[in-house]
């Protein structure tokens, strides 16, 4: 099972949308796909029409070992998903004094063996509840949006990566670094794009993920993509991601 973790610390780059449409993306190309919410704002869980609020047991009892992970898993269409709700905020709390706290979802994850994917939909930080996904996950997907301020933070999400393959994860790798909302008419996102393939090479997924209205329009149906605008470009380039992660293979 290939373990992808989306990832950046720096809100608002499009991770819920690329953890939603890349899994089914991929639930389309016959994979079986567990999504997993590791943010307590639940923004995928709600993408996907589940009503956190309302659910009895989340991710969090997961987390702290109250239950199994299949014990909260949803069925959405073709999708296999972990909701998230406010809650998981006091279970990150809870979990900074918890006997191995960095493990507890690599714990739970080595029990799932039914999927071909697992993809992790990370909170914008880096505390615990990230922590746990890095050390879970073989490999990073690390959405950017064309602007100065993402090579800052792709150096300091570096930065962090090692350590975490030093102290936890050494097979800790980055599968790819995509770029979302992007304009090839406009130069700074051309800009933006040159500098990063200078700096991280062929980590630079050919893929990018073009502006479109529709991408964000389907979480308030409750739908990915491929549900909501099947013929979008957002599909597009949705479809052209799950095949480019599937041609490169697990790093």
């Amino acid at each position: 099972m290939r373990i992808i973790a989306v990832l950046n610390q720096k809100g608002g780059v499009g991770k819920t949308s690329t953890a939603v449409n890349l899994g089914g993306a991929l639930a389309r190309q016959d994979r079986r796909v567990l999504l997993l919410d590791l943010d307590p704002q639940a923004h995928l869980t709600y993408s996907l029409g589940i009503m956190a609020h309302e659910l009895p047991r989340t991710m969090g009892a997961a987390l702290m070992r109250e239950c199994p992970l299949d014990a909260v898993t949803m069925e959405v269409g073709p999708l296999k998903v972990v909701p998230a709700s406010v809650a998981l905020a006091g279970t990150e709390v809870d979990l900074a004094s918890a006997t191995d706290r960095e493990t507890r979802l690599r714990d739970a994850l080595s029990r799932a063996r039914d999927y071909d994917f697992a993809i992790i939909d990370c909170p914008p930080n880096l505390g615990m509840l990230t922590l746990n996904a890095m050390v879970a996950a073989g490999e990073l997907l690390v959405p950017v949006q064309p602007e100065f301020l993402a090579l800052q933070s792709l150096g300091k999400l570096m930065e962090t990566v090692k350590a975490i393959r030093e102290g936890w994860n050494p097979d800790l790798a980055l599968s790819g670094i995509l770029m979302t909302r992007y304009q090839r008419t406009r130069k700074l996102n051309r800009e933006i794009r040159r500098k990063i393939k200078d700096y991280f090479g062929d980590a630079l997924l050919e893929t990018t993920i073009r502006d479109n209205i529709s991408l964000a329009e389907a979480p308030s149906f409750g739908k990915d993509i491929f549900t909501y605008k099947p013929r979008s470009h957002g599909a597009a380039d949705y479809r052209n991601l799950a095949l480019e992660l599937l041609r490169r293979g697990a790093p």
